[in-house]
C-alpha cells in the first residue's frame, strides 16, 4: 500500500464473519485509524479489514494502545486472559486492556499528548473490565512511547499496529465483561515472570515483545519513585523514562 495514497485502503480483502461470535463480530465494524509507520493518519477502515493478514501484508497498519494498571499501594499489575470469543489471539494472557482509538469518535483522534488513545482506553477499561471512567480518567494516564510491530494471529488473523503505551496508577473496582475476558489477575514481577516461564500459558505477541525490552524496567522505576509524600505509586513519576517523540520499531 502506498503510504501516500488514501486510495489504495478501498482496495483491501473483507471476510464473512457469521461464524464468529455475533458481539465480537458486531465489534468489527468499528472504524480503526489507518496510519503511516511514522504514526501519520491517512484514512479510516473497520477493524476487519484492519486485522486481516491478507490486508497487513499489504502494509496495512492502523493506531492502537496498550494500557499497563498498577495498584499504588503494592504496585502489583492487572492482568487479563482475553475471552475464547474473540477473533484475534483468544485465550491469551496479556496486560491490562488493548485496543483501539477509533475514527468513530473526534476525541479519540487527537494526537497532542496522546489525548484521542488516552480516551480511547478510560472508554475500553469500562467496556472490557467495568472500570467506572472516574477511577481511570484520561488525564491520569502516562504515556511512554510507540511501538511498531506486526504480528499473525491464526494465519487469517493478525495485528499490524502503532501501539501506544499508557501506564496508569490507581484502586481500581473490576467487573470483567466475559465476552471479552476470560479471567483476570494481580501480579507482581516474580509472579509475572513464573507465568511467563510456564509453558501452559500463552500470551499476546505485543505483550511479550514490551515485557522483554521495557516492561520490567519501567516497572522498577516506578517502584523506585514511590511518592515520599503519600509513600503511594505515581504513574506521573515516569516522565522523561522514554523517548515518545518517535516510533520504535519491533521484531
Amino acid at each position: 500500500m502506498a503510504h501516500s495514497s488514501a486510495t489504495a485502503l478501498s482496495h483491501m480483502a473483507s471476510i464473512d464473519l457469521s461464524e464468529y461470535d455475533p458481539e465480537q463480530s458486531r465489534l468489527m465494524s468499528e472504524r480503526c485509524i489507518v496510519v503511516t509507520p511514522d504514526d501519520v493518519p491517512i484514512g479510516a477502515l473497520d477493524k476487519k479489514t484492519c486485522h486481516l493478514m491478507e490486508n497487513i501484508n499489504k502494509g496495512l497498519l492502523h493506531r492502537a494502545f496498550s494500557a499497563f494498571v498498577f495498584r499504588p499501594d503494592d504496585g502489583k499489575l492487572l492482568l487479563q486472559q482475553r475471552a475464547t470469543e474473540k477473533i484475534t489471539f483468544p485465550d491469551m494472557w496479556t496486560n491490562t486492556c488493548c485496543s483501539h482509538p477509533l475514527d468513530d469518535f473526534e476525541e479519540e483522534k487527537i494526537q497532542k499528548d496522546a489525548r484521542g488513545v488516552k480516551v480511547a482506553a478510560t472508554r475500553k477499561l469500562e467496556h472490557e473490565l467495568g472500570i467506572p471512567p472516574k477511577q481511570a480518567p484520561p488525564e491520569n494516564f502516562q504515556y511512554l512511547t510507540r511501538i511498531h510491530y506486526l504480528a499473525p494471529s491464526n494465519g487469517l488473523w493478525g495485528e499490524h499496529e502503532v501501539d501506544y503505551i499508557l501506564f496508569l496508577t490507581a484502586h481500581v473496582d473490576v467487573t470483567a465483561n466475559p465476552n471479552e475476558i476470560r479471567d483476570f489477575r494481580w501480579v507482581d514481577k516474580k509472579e509475572l515472570q513464573a507465568m511467563f516461564d510456564d509453558t501452559g500459558n500463552s500470551f499476546t505477541p505485543w505483550f511479550k515483545l514490551i515485557a522483554r525490552d521495557f516492561l520490567f524496567g519501567w516497572w522498577d522505576t516506578l517502584l523506585e519513585r514511590r511518592s515520599k509524600e503519600t509513600n503511594l505509586l505515581e504513574a506521573s513519576a515516569l516522565v522523561g523514562v522514554a523517548d515518545g517523540s518517535k516510533v520504535i520499531k519491533m521484531t
